[in-house]
This record gives C-alpha cells, sequence and structure tokens, in this order.
C-alpha cells in the first residue's frame, strides 16, 4: 500500500513538472521586416524571421536531422461594417538538411527537387529565416482604392527521427514552436 502511494506520488511530480516544464523552443522568435510591395503584376512579401534557432535546434540540424520551417502567408480584404474577406491563403515549407559526407547544408523552398547547398551554417540559416519577394496575389484580382493586409507566422513542424525513432525520443516534439501573427496593412 505505502509502495503504491509513493510510485504515484512520484509519478505525479514528474507528469507536473515535464508539462509544466518550458518548451525547449525559441520563445522570443518573431517577425521582423515585414513589408507588402508589388511588381507590374503581384503583390510580394518580404520579411524575416528572428531567434528561431535554438541551441538544440541547431545541433539536431548539425546531426543531419532534416528540419521544415513553415510560413503562414494570409491576404485579406479589409471591410467596413463587415468581416474582412480572406482572398488568398498560401504555405511556404523550407527545409534544412546537412549533409554530413560533402559537409554541406541543404535547404529546399516548398519541397523542390533542387535544394540550395551553402558551405556555412550562417548562410543556411539565413535562407531559411528569410522571405524574399513571395508573390502572394496578382495585383487585377485587387479591387482600386481599397485597403488590404497581409498576415503571417512562422512555425517549426515537428521534427521526423528517421525509422520512427521519435516514439522513442519522445522530447524531441518540445521543439516545435510557433511565433505570433504579423500583419501589415497596405492601400492599393
Amino acid at each position: 500500500m505505502v509502495k503504491r502511494v509513493l510510485y504515484r506520488s512520484i509519478f505525479l511530480v514528474f507528469s507536473v513538472l515535464f508539462v509544466l516544464t518550458p518548451p525547449l523552443s525559441a520563445e522570443n522568435a518573431g517577425i521582423s521586416d515585414l513589408l507588402v510591395s508589388n511588381n507590374v503584376n503581384h503583390v510580394l512579401v518580404y520579411a524575416r524571421v528572428t531567434n528561431c534557432f535554438t541551441k538544440d535546434i541547431e545541433a539536431a540540424i548539425l546531426a543531419g536531422v532534416p528540419t521544415t520551417f513553415t510560413i503562414l502567408l494570409d491576404l485579406y480584404q479589409e471591410r467596413p461594417r463587415w468581416m474582412d474577406k480572406r482572398l488568398v491563403r498560401m504555405t511556404i515549407s523550407h527545409t534544412i538538411k546537412y549533409d554530413n559526407v560533402k559537409k554541406l547544408f541543404l535547404v529546399s523552398v516548398d519541397g523542390e527537387k533542387e535544394a540550395t547547398a551553402f558551405p556555412d551554417f550562417e548562410g543556411a540559416k539565413r535562407a531559411m529565416a528569410d522571405l524574399n519577394g513571395i508573390p502572394i496575389a496578382q495585383l487585377k484580382t485587387l479591387k482600386r482604392n481599397e485597403y488590404y493586409y497581409v498576415r503571417i507566422k512562422a512555425k517549426f513542424d515537428k521534427v521526423r527521427l528517421p525509422l520512427h525513432l521519435e516514439y522513442v525520443f519522445f522530447f524531441v516534439s518540445l521543439w516545435d514552436f510557433e511565433t505570433d501573427w504579423y500583419r501589415e496593412r497596405f492601400f492599393y
């Protein structure tokens, strides 16, 4: 009886500590330099995700674990006295993988076949965190003299280990993080 109460108490303490322990994520991650512009045909979005790589995430990448970074983009039309209308929802995935043999960091966008190779980790991290002129909508779909806004959010997807090792190393899910939604308003 005493052993059973002791085991339950220990289990309860560890369970509470596990639940209340802050995740090993980028606590101050955010979006900076958010800019909405246009070219002749499209609305373009520029942004940078900041403070998104923790020591644990960097160690996993250097160990060869492919890591995916997802950026969510929404384009809304503001409508007075009515709910804003979402015109576009876009998801962009950046994946980084370290090739231990070639000593290169491979960064691919949206699963493209040819990944861009970087010899240094800092360059690969910049490529992962930057959005440079992503076309979100065609200008001809927007109405003139109206207000619009772009919302953006970034998150690391769950780390997928080979051979279903994520079931053994269950704590890697603590690497997941999301930023808050950021918003940039513009007039067309």
